[in-house]
């Protein structure tokens, strides 16, 4: 249950940075740093490995709770939009194992990159981001992100938007991995938002 709340927090992360990205709003630099980084963890030891400590959870872990908390009157559909289209898109991708490939090479082509550049450097979001329109972004559904419309034509914001998706599509892969599914995303609401509940109190522990 830890390994699919912290993959499902992982999906929400990204798609809660795509919406800030969209719209102009800072970012928390901790939860950027590990969406973008668990692009480059194909090969984890463990789940919890793919981000790190649950700090780096923190804005996937508090977006959502409140999408599952029932008395919380915070659900926001737009996000949940994002999340729902990525799941499909990732069930569609596991049945095309040519775009696999494709995106696979494509990071590791990045990953040299960033051996060269910190990996939030203009270069490699713009690789990420190249990564996603020519494999994910073929496929139907398309997201449509929302926004302001001078951020969404600014080439830097769209490519960091991209890069975010691809890191939401990498945390369906781990959801989809650890045995998640929109069935048990409903059926186990309860236990998620409790383990939830649990690894935010872990984050806000002082160190």
């Amino acid at each position: 249950m830890r390994d699919r709340c912290t993959a499902l927090a992982g999906i929400f992360q990204a798609a809660r940075l795509v919406q800030q990205t969209s719209r102009a709003e800072k970012r928390d630099a901790m939860a950027t740093t590990a969406s973008i980084n668990s692009i480059f963890n194909t090969d984890p030891e463990t789940v919890a490995a793919v981000y790190g400590n649950p700090d780096a959870l923190r804005t996937g872990l508090e977006t959502l709770k409140s999408q599952l908390d029932n008395s919380s009157g915070k659900r926001d559909m737009e996000l949940a939009g994002y999340v729902i289209t990525l799941m499909h898109l990732e069930r569609k991708l596991g049945r095309q194992s040519d775009l696999l490939d494709r995106i696979a090479t494509g990071i590791d082509r990045v990953r040299a990159q960033a051996e060269y550049f910190d990996r939030e450097h203009a270069t490699v979001i713009a690789g990420l981001a190249d990564v996603y329109k020519e494999t994910v972004s073929t496929l139907q559904p398309r997201i449509m992100v929302k926004g302001d419309e001078s951020v969404l034509g600014n080439s830097s914001s769209q490519n960091m938007i991209r890069a975010l998706l691809l890191a939401g599509v990498r945390a369906t892969v781990l959801w989809s991995q650890c045995g998640g599914s929109r069935i048990k995303l409903i059926f186990q609401r309860k236990a998620l938002l409790e383990c939830c509940t649990r690894m935010l109190k872990e984050a806000n522990q002082p160190v």
